[in-house]
């Protein structure tokens, strides 16, 4: 499976520098250094160049190389527009997704709400991010981007008497834009996992 999602990524960057955009560094926006394009993604420095994508200095999934060249390939000149936020399943084509982004983006997070309040701070100070509009609600919460055009608002609610903890995922209002629906999914799941990588 490995090489397989390997392979995507390398003929998404085929496509990618087939038909280099002049202005792509702008649309991610990034660095450009010659066919080298520098952003941060999911916290760390990630390079996109004809070879290959790196993220950071440590091994990574295939599936983030296939995220990040699917989020060149769709860059344009539109801007982030973050509210009103949308939930997942709001986005068009996603009911195939829901039941694994409600697993792997929210319920993964469950069990280490009161570990994730301690550290907001780092939380989003890793993935550029910052307060959650006024009136989001929960016991707390705050705004990470993942990819710089693509908002996620995470929303917490400890556990009380009454009730469980409980997380909630919600997404920058034209997400859609830049990543088609599988991939936001994805985007989802890859930085809950780089939250309790934080949180470690």
């Amino acid at each position: 499976m490995t090489d397989n999602y390997t392979k995507i990524a390398h003929d998404n960057l085929n496509r990618l520098y087939n038909n280099l955009p002049k202005d792509l560094a702008k649309n991610l926006p990034g660095e450009q250094n010659g066919e080298r394009f520098s952003f941060n993604a999911f916290g760390e420095k990630c390079l996109i160049e004809p070879e290959g994508i790196s993220l950071g200095d440590k091994k990574h999934s295939p599936v983030l190389g296939i995220l990040i060249s699917l989020y060149a390939l769709n860059a344009s000149s539109d801007i982030c527009i973050l509210t009103p936020l949308k939930a997942f399943k709001e986005f068009p084509d996603s009911m195939p997704y829901t039941g694994a982004f409600v697993t792997h983006t929210e319920n993964l997070l469950i069990p280490h709400v009161s570990k994730i309040k301690k550290a907001v701070q780092l939380i989003t100070k890793t993935l550029n991010g910052e307060e959650s509009p006024v009136g989001t609600g929960g016991d707390f919460s705050f705004i990470v981007y993942p990819l710089p055009k693509i908002a996620l608002c995470y929303i917490f609610y400890e556990a009380d008497d009454d009730f469980p903890a409980s997380v909630t995922c919600l997404y920058s209002n034209n997400a859609k834009l830049f990543l088609p629906v599988d991939g936001l999914a994805d985007v989802g799941e890859y930085c809950s996992k780089k939250i309790l990588e934080l949180i470690k």
